[in-house]
């Protein structure tokens, strides 16, 4: 009996450790600020953690692997493709070792299981620890594009404020980027750099940055400051509405995650209803049926 406890205390924190880390709980908002003001480390010496899974990372990139959505939300994230296939590898092999590990466990304290239950989770759990990084870096892609486009918004206005104040296309692009912080002014700041340095147009390198990082909204920005660079266009209210419109955009994402959230808050008083009817009805069908 105390091994029986012992190893279900054992398994349920195991399972609140894999659930606080798959749904960490969100920081609080003086968190946030302290750590996007707080000044960036200094670069450590690379240390090459993942030379284990070095053959297996070359074959999963020869085999076409990570496809190429992936690999752009990769390059969002700024994480090389080598690291997210050896995490693949290594979370594929903690899921095919721990049912065996447990299954190990259980023989000793001869506990009744059988290789063949053990065999089918522990390749269950070995897939599914393939895909979950792949599952991570789409979500968390998917949130850094969402803030790369309310710092876009509020560098729309900037650019519009600056062409109002008469200055020209590529001077409004550049000093607008040099105001904002963050990691979405520093990769337009990287990209209009970047275009200073090789002699090309400041749009045509925000349109690459945009087609990099799946952001059409900064396509679609290039694509309307070159007509003012190139055909003399007047696109500071159209700079303004594409603006407007971005944030209109963005309020309506947030009040559907809104309504998503408070319908998910419903899901667990359904589950205290549920439990309640089935302890307030289990003693009435235990007496009815023991009464047959």
């Amino acid at each position: 009996m105390l091994t029986a406890l012992a190893l279900g205390a054992g398994l349920g924190l195991g399972l609140w450790t894999l659930a606080v880390w798959l749904v960490p709980p969100r920081p609080t908002l003086g968190a946030l600020l302290a750590r996007a003001s707080a000044p960036q480390p200094p670069p450590s010496p690379a240390v090459d953690a993942h030379a284990f899974a070095r053959p297996v990372v070359v074959a999963l990139h020869a085999a076409g692997l990570p496809g190429e959505r992936l690999t752009r939300d990769l390059t969002v994230l700024q994480r090389p493709v080598a690291a997210h296939l050896a995490t693949k590898v290594a979370y594929a092999v903690a899921g095919l070792l721990a049912p065996l590990a447990l299954h190990v466990v259980l023989v000793v304290t001869e506990l009744p299981v059988t290789i063949e239950l053990s065999a089918l989770t522990a390749l269950a759990l070995a897939v599914a620890g393939f895909l979950l990084p792949d599952l991570q870096v789409r979500s968390a892609a998917r949130r850094a594009r969402a803030a790369f486009r309310h710092a876009l918004s509020a560098y729309l206005d900037l650019v519009w404020i600056t062409l109002a104040g008469g200055a020209g296309v590529d001077s409004a692009l550049t000093d607008a980027a040099t105001i904002g912080r963050g990691w979405a002014f520093e990769q337009i700041r990287h990209a209009l750099e970047t275009a200073r340095l090789t002699r090309i147009p400041p749009w045509t390198a925000l349109r690459q940055l945009g087609g990099d990082l799946a952001v059409t909204e900064l396509v679609e920005l290039a694509a309307s400051v070159s007509l003012a660079g190139s055909e003399g266009a007047k696109v500071r209210a159209s700079l303004a509405t594409k603006a407007a419109a971005l944030r209109a955009h963005q309020i309506t994402d947030a009040e559907a995650d809104a309504q998503s959230a408070t319908e998910r808050m419903s899901l667990p008083v359904v589950a205290l209803f549920l439990g309640y009817l089935g302890f307030i009805a289990y003693p009435a069908l235990t007496h009815v049926l023991n009464g047959l």
